[in-house]
């Protein structure tokens, strides 16, 4: 295990945090090493700095079990960091992604479909698929299971830490033969030119280009364009006013449950469920738009 910040393909993230006790001996690291890296961040990064936090706890356990470490863990949170730093639901602060309101996506995906390009396939596939915009341009064709149509996502990708299955819809394997007619040998889905995944700003591009003649796309109640991630929250806005209760909708999204007791007793992801909520979802995307499509729904957090 390592106290450096690993991205999606398993390499070294720019930002090093861990770098003020990287290269010490395990039984050097105390309290104010610890704090001295994840301090300065609690506020601004405070998932960041809370995993910091966790994956330091975690090597410094895993030293104790080997006779490496002796005393307390100086990275464990209850008992200790919990007096020395604010809890994390009373420093993180609620972020909403613009997002077009769920009845102008009739609007929004034949404009969508009219482009070429890998990064406007990407973009249809996270819309269809209501997944994190990393993951969808971090998509391995060894993930695809045609004969079921899911996708299987590695927990190691995952933001919850675990395997996530979407089910594809048609209109979503519609996008992934497009892309097969044109694969020229990456593993990656939606390859950049080198072969290697696009970057989450491809995407956000595509956005950029669709309102360069007129600002058409953007959420009006934050009066901002709107970005790839805040079609989650247009398919969760659609979800709980088409009838799919929030577990279900919840579970589509990979959201972790909150409550500790419900978390303990879910042993469902909904997946049967999830089916036919990804369809119907690709069947509204799908649907000829209306006067109604421009109406705008209250939205709730991604």
């Amino acid at each position: 295990m390592t106290l450096l910040g690993i991205d999606q393909n398993g390499k070294p993230t720019k930002n090093d945090y861990c770098k003020t006790i990287r290269d010490l001996p395990i039984g050097a690291i105390d309290t104010t090493l610890v704090l001295r890296i994840i301090e300065p961040i609690w506020a601004t990064k405070t998932e960041t700095a809370s995993r910091i936090r966790s994956r330091i706890e975690q090597v410094i356990d895993a030293a104790k079990a080997k006779g490496e470490f002796k005393g307390e863990n100086p990275a464990r949170w209850k008992g200790h960091f919990d007096n020395l730093l604010p809890a994390t639901s009373k420093v993180r602060k609620v972020r909403n992604h613009p997002a077009l309101p769920y009845r102008q996506l009739p609007n929004f995906m034949p404009k969508l479909r009219e482009r070429d390009g890998v990064a406007a396939a990407a973009l249809e596939f996270q819309i269809l698929t209501a997944v994190r915009p990393g993951n969808a341009v971090a998509a391995k064709w060894n993930q695809i299971d045609r004969q079921t149509s899911v996708w299987t996502i590695p927990a190691a990708l995952m933001k919850s830490d675990a395997e996530h299955k979407v089910p594809l819809s048609k209109a979503a394997v519609a996008v992934l033969d497009r892309m097969e007619a044109i694969k020229d040998g990456s593993e990656y889905i939606f390859p950049n030119t080198k072969g290697k995944s696009l970057s989450d700003a491809s995407m956000a591009a595509v956005i950029d280009r669709m309102n360069e003649l007129e600002r058409s796309w953007i959420d009006p109640k934050l009066d901002r364009e709107i970005v790839p991630h805040g079609f989650r929250s247009s398919f969760r806005d659609w979800a709980a006013e088409h009838g799919y209760d929030d577990p279900a909708a919840e579970a589509a999204l990979a959201h972790k449950v909150s409550d500790e007791v419900i978390a303990a007793y879910k042993r469902t992801t909904f997946f049967e469920l999830r089916k036919r909520m990804m369809k119907d979802w690709a069947d509204y995307c799908a649907r000829p738009s209306s006067s109604d499509d421009t109406v705008v729904p209250f939205r709730t957090q991604s």
